[in-house]
């Protein structure tokens, strides 16, 4: 009976460690997948270059690595404060939003911001105004 136990346990362990490894091995490709699908939209709906698609997903790979690795150390802290995750995700927003300014045309800047990216950048801009940023 206690085999049979421990066999079970052991059966359930060695699957639940495989499971948590596939879902990380998942966590890192959405990430990729995200900038990937984020750079062929914005391909398509701006008429980008290859070498614009490049850098659009050039940027969204390092600037989503590094505001979920912010998110991940408020996190590891146990920060409650909701205006502080928010802050992080518009600091590394306009990261990007500023990126795209420095290599979109004027036509697909303003395509861009059109698209939503204006609406996106004042409500950025207002919060900063109120948490007295500017």
């Amino acid at each position: 009976m206690n085999k049979t136990f421990l066999a079970i346990m052991l059966a359930f362990a060695a699957g639940f460690l495989f499971q948590s490894n596939v879902f990380a091995q998942n966590k890192e490709m959405t990430m990729l997948e995200r900038a990937a699908k984020e750079a062929d939209r914005l391909a398509d709906l701006l008429d980008l270059d290859d070498w614009q698609v490049f850098k659009v997903d050039s940027t969204l790979q390092n600037d989503y690595t590094a505001f979920e690795a912010e998110i991940q150390s408020l996190k590891d802290a146990k920060v409650e404060n909701s205006n502080l995750y928010i802050r992080v995700q518009d600091k590394w927003m306009e990261q990007i939003y500023n990126s795209y300014k420095s290599f979109f045309n004027e036509a697909q800047w303003a395509k861009y911001l059109k698209s939503g990216a204006g609406r996106e950048a004042k409500a950025r801009a207002k919060r900063r105004k109120s948490y007295g940023e500017e």
